[in-house]
């Protein structure tokens, strides 16, 4: 566990999610009610990790859950959910980056910010989701959305017949990606950006109008058709792309927010925090 977060430089404060192979072994170090066990058997295996108060006897070190009585946990999808099964117990992994910098969806991407801090690294492709795990606490009595990603807030309040309550920034850090500083390029953000400024680049989604588009340093399109699951999916390969262009800084140009849209805007936000 101390080796995860020397090698990302990872604050000791900021807890991990813990991946399992299925609901079965999850409810070894989760205790889930009603609604963690609607919520499992509607998206796992995928982008949506749950906050539970940690089962009895959990074998769950302290550094994995910053010390706090909750545990964070996911079903993956793809390759990573056969290491867990042949493993036979839960693997503590946040996104494979330095701590606060763009998180990889491509093997190159971690090769390229963990270098030799890692052993071994697992290409299965790119990343078909593209952003990290929308993160859901059940440890209270309304369920609260700690972060939002992979699954839209929406469908989780499908499932629940509840809305979700919102974490506010500065509140205490009980997940990762709760950090009001997170998810950085190199380079500054502008966000909402309705015009490129000289020595920029732009990031920009759909038909968007950006005044000055032709005159950017390097351009990229989170989904030229304007569909917001193509835009997650590109996100961190095209911020990489834009920080790595010689610009002075990257204009993005507004994005919707609803559904998918706000994991991306919650991304940008805090990107652009410094």
């Amino acid at each position: 566990m101390a080796r995860i977060f020397e090698a990302k430089g990872r604050p000791r404060f900021n807890p991990l999610i813990s991946h399992v192979a299925d609901l079965a072994m999850a409810r070894r170090y989760g205790a889930f009610d009603t609604r963690g066990e609607r919520l499992a058997q509607e998206f796992w295996p995928g982008p949506l990790s749950l906050v539970l108060p940690l089962a009895g006897r959990a074998p769950v070190h302290p550094l994995v859950t910053a010390g706090l009585a909750s545990v964070a946990l996911r079903v993956p999808l793809g390759p990573a959910r056969d290491v867990i099964a042949t493993f036979g117990g839960a693997l503590a992994a946040p996104s494979a980056n330095l701590s606060g910098r763009v998180s990889p969806t491509q093997a190159e991407h971690v090769i390229a910010q963990l270098g030799d801090a890692v052993a071994v690294v697992l290409d299965a492709g790119p990343c078909a989701v593209g952003l990290e795990s929308t993160i859901v606490s059940l440890t209270g009595d309304r369920p609260r959305l700690l972060r939002p990603g992979g699954v839209p807030a929406e469908a989780v309040e499908r499932v629940l017949g509840a809305k979700l309550a919102r974490a506010k920034t500065g509140d205490a850090v009980t997940a990762p990606g709760m950090l009001a500083s997170h998810y950085a390029p190199r380079l500054p953000l502008r966000l909402d950006a309705t015009s490129v400024a000289p020595g920029e680049a732009l990031l920009t989604f759909g038909d968007t109008a950006v005044a000055g588009a032709d005159e950017a340093v390097a351009a990229r399109n989170l989904s030229p058709s304007g569909d917001l699951v193509e835009a997650a999916a590109n996100f961190f390969a095209h911020l990489t792309e834009l920080d790595a262009s010689g610009a002075e800084a990257i204009a993005v140009a507004q994005i919707p927010a609803d559904g998918l849209g706000e994991a991306i805007n919650d991304r940008l936000e805090r990107a652009s925090a410094r």
